[in-house]
């Protein structure tokens, strides 16, 4: 995960593939309900491509989201690393000797979800094999409710680093193994394998699809749950609803979810951390910034953003680097250039490896480039940073 990006941005994407259809940009704009003028601006780099925007062109042009935006190539350092894990994956239910007890599992757990955590995407690669397999043996061994939800948490951040990657057929193998062990884990993990498997209908721009598998999963954990799971688990769920619904600018279902999600909260003084995810009410002030900006109330996003910097978050790299993005999408939809690249280096500086896979810092990059002209410095830097050939 080292080395020069070899992909074109999101938005260049665009033009790369409505080409290869032999398509006009008239009659992508007509079909994708956009402007003719917002996708010649997509295109050459004067604005930035939103995911909502971007799933809308892949289904007429007949892609998914993950291959508008563009896979991240995988280095030839870390081609063993994703062999051995799909090797993993693929013996679910061809257990090998069990070589590691449940201590052991659970340290190596810890350590993968710190990794997480911090966005370290290469430490989190390159222990997640081992991990797998160890966890897997150990629950065919022993059984047992704790020792399979170990697995699931396992492939839950299996799911999370495919996902950052726009891996997608390594999400969805993830997300099909961690129902799996979910199942025989528990109705908490079986709630936090469908926010995956929300996720992954997210990644792959079917928004719709998501949504419904968010209220299936919402009458399950309100059916099976109580206590502290109940509003967890709840709250998740609509975290992930409010975000598949502002990609289609559902206001109604964004304030619905939005509203159900903060009520959750309400449950947790401070975030708290289980099997590996946070929730509580710095976590869902993230993801309403984050909806308000896809939703394009861009004052908003910022008006929250302000709050933010009275009482610093106590939430990982993770979550902060892409709250630093979505406070630069803002900045820069409202015309504030500087202010977007500094919000930009801020996430560069939180989550960098994050920083360098996501469609939002490409995209940003992209787009701060064209704007300045390449006359920008600080900005230049970053780009080289973030090993984008220009």
């Amino acid at each position: 995960m080292t080395g020069t990006t070899k992909i074109p941005g999101p938005g260049q994407n665009v033009a790369v593939l409505r080409k290869a259809r032999g398509m006009g940009q008239a009659a992508l704009a007509r079909k994708a309900g956009i402007s003719v003028s917002l996708l010649s601006k997509i295109e050459i780099g004067d604005r930035a491509l939103s995911q909502g925007v971007a799933a809308s062109i892949a289904g007429v042009l007949g892609y998914t989201l993950d291959e508008i935006l563009g896979k991240t190539p995988i280095e030839p350092a870390n081609e063993g690393d994703i062999k051995n894990l799909r090797s993993a994956i693929r013996r679910f239910d061809l257990p090998g000797e069990a070589t590691a007890d449940s201590r052991g599992i659970a340290t190596g757990l810890a350590e993968v979800i710190r990794m997480r955590g911090d966005a370290d995407l290469v430490g989190v690669l390159t222990r997640l094999p081992g991990l797998l397999a160890d966890a897997t043996n150990h629950a065919h061994a022993v059984g047992g409710s704790h020792a399979w939800s170990m697995v699931a948490d396992v492939y839950s951040t299996v799911y999370w680093l495919a996902a950052r990657h726009r891996w997608m057929d390594l999400a969805d193998l993830a997300v099909a193994k961690q129902h799996m062990a979910a199942e025989r884990a528990g109705s908490l993990a079986v709630a936090i394998a469908a926010r995956d498997e929300a996720g992954t209908f997210l990644n792959f721009g079917d928004f719709a699809g998501g949504l419904a598998v968010v209220e299936r999963a919402v009458v399950e954990a309100e059916r099976t749950l109580t206590g502290w799971e109940r509003s967890f688990a709840l709250g998740l769920l609509h975290l992930r609803g409010m975000t598949l619904a502002g990609r289609v600018k559902d206001r109604t279902e964004v304030a619905r979810h939005k509203e159900r999600a903060w009520r959750m909260a309400d449950d947790f003084p401070r975030d708290v951390e289980e099997h590996g995810i946070h929730f509580g009410p710095e976590n869902t002030l993230t993801h309403v910034v984050a909806t308000s900006v896809d939703i394009e109330d861009f004052g908003d996003a910022l008006s929250f953003m302000e709050g933010v910097s009275q009482s610093p978050l106590s939430l990982p790299a993770t979550r902060i680097g892409p709250l630093h993005m979505n406070a630069s999408r803002a900045r820069l939809a409202l015309g504030d250039r500087d202010g977007a690249l500094d919000s930009l280096s801020e996430a560069w500086e939180a989550a960098p490896q994050m920083a360098r896979v996501h469609p939002h810092s490409q995209e940003l990059l992209r787009v701060l480039t064209s704007i300045h002209r390449r006359s920008n410095p600080r900005l230049m830097t970053l780009t080289k940073r973030a090993g984008i050939a220009l």
